[in-house]
């Protein structure tokens, strides 16, 4: 689950109000105005600067018809989607992508590639066998027999995408694009704006943002990040944005139980098993949101070590909650404390 406060459990602009709107109202002149929506499976909401409230009821529309054919070509939720069709073609299979959907695809297994397959965009089986996907939820960890069956379809290595995007799957390969596909389609309403001629908004769908320019008064967008307690709904950092794409991934929203021990929704391709570290959330910052969207699914995997020696390596704002026996603590690299604010 990669969620930022402003979309766990109340509506996004509630709390986008709270960081976004305050000081703006009763001005005359530019105000942030938006809207909010529904889309793969859980809300979204567009806010920008702007002087014409009409632009409301034009743009809505727009990004109403963007977002359901992002959908409609990724979802693994939507049997006749682009991405499902794929998924259903046998072993062998070549197939022409849309551009949109090769371009996802193919960060995805760069991505994979990467962290050595600690990300990967084959892992879809083994969420669904774990019950975290579109196959339905379970109440206890699957058979090891069938975990074995299913790891065996798992391994990027087993896809091609060539340079004019024909999709090859050695295998009964299952691409999976739930941990970027809602920062691509957040990337594509920035998108959708900019060629409106809209220069600042703040836009999220699922948890997953993008910021560009700033606030009437000139400020920067302010972005809290959630305290991973389960249970509650707390603000553990607040950070000022602009010009950046942010995600977080954690494991405190989205498992099961069973005879004491709790299985996470997120699943190392690796193993085939939920991670079991002590890594609670990790909220990632850069260009991108599609990026940092991948990317804090795979730090989250990696963990605390392995990750965060690879967020410094390569220089990636990422920020890591960590769990403790008496709370929580904090890391973050070098890149992200320019964009961390105290609460007040």
């Amino acid at each position: 689950m990669r969620r930022l406060i402003s979309s766990l459990g109340w509506p996004a602009a509630l709390l986008l109000a709270v960081f976004v709107l305050t000081g703006c109202q009763g001005k005359p002149g530019p105000e942030v105005i938006g809207f909010d929506g529904l889309t793969m499976g859980t809300s979204f909401s567009v806010r920008w600067v702007d002087t014409n409230q009409d632009r409301v009821e034009e743009l809505r529309p727009k990004v109403g018809a963007l977002l359901k054919d992002v959908n409609q070509h990724m979802s693994t939720y939507i049997p006749d989607s682009e991405l499902s069709q794929f998924n259903q073609a046998p072993a062998g299979s070549q197939v022409k992508l849309s551009s949109g959907l090769a371009y996802v695809v193919r960060a995805a297994l760069t991505l994979s590639e990467e962290t050595r397959g600690a990300y990967d965009v084959t892992v879809g089986p083994l969420v669904n066998l774990w019950g975290f996907g579109p196959d339905g939820r379970v109440v206890k960890a699957p058979e090891p027999a069938d975990l074995e069956t299913l790891r065996a379809r798992v391994g990027y290595h087993a896809l091609t995408l060539s340079q004019d995007g024909q999709l090859t799957k050695s295998g009964e390969q299952y691409v999976d694009l739930s941990s970027i596909a809602k920062g691509y389609g957040v990337d594509q309403v920035a998108e959708l704006l900019e060629q409106n001629g809209v220069s600042s908004y703040l836009i999220e769908i699922g948890g997953e943002l993008r910021a560009r320019g700033v606030k009437p008064d000139g400020s920067d967008w302010r972005v809290a990040i959630e305290s991973p307690v389960e249970g509650v709904r707390e603000v553990e950092r607040v950070i000022q944005v602009k010009d950046i794409g942010i995600a977080t991934s954690g494991d405190y929203r989205n498992y099961f139980e069973q005879d004491g021990v709790r299985f996470s929704h997120t699943i190392d391709p690796r193993t085939g098993y939920p991670i079991r570290h002590r890594l609670a959330s990790v909220t990632v910052l850069m260009p991108k949101c599609m990026d940092a969207d991948a990317m804090a699914t795979a730090l989250m995997v990696l963990g605390e070590d392995e990750g965060l020696r690879f967020a410094r390596e390569r220089k990636i704002a990422a920020f890591f909650i960590v769990k403790e026996n008496d709370g929580f603590r904090e890391i973050s690299t070098p890149e992200f404390e320019a964009f961390l604010k105290e609460v007040k």
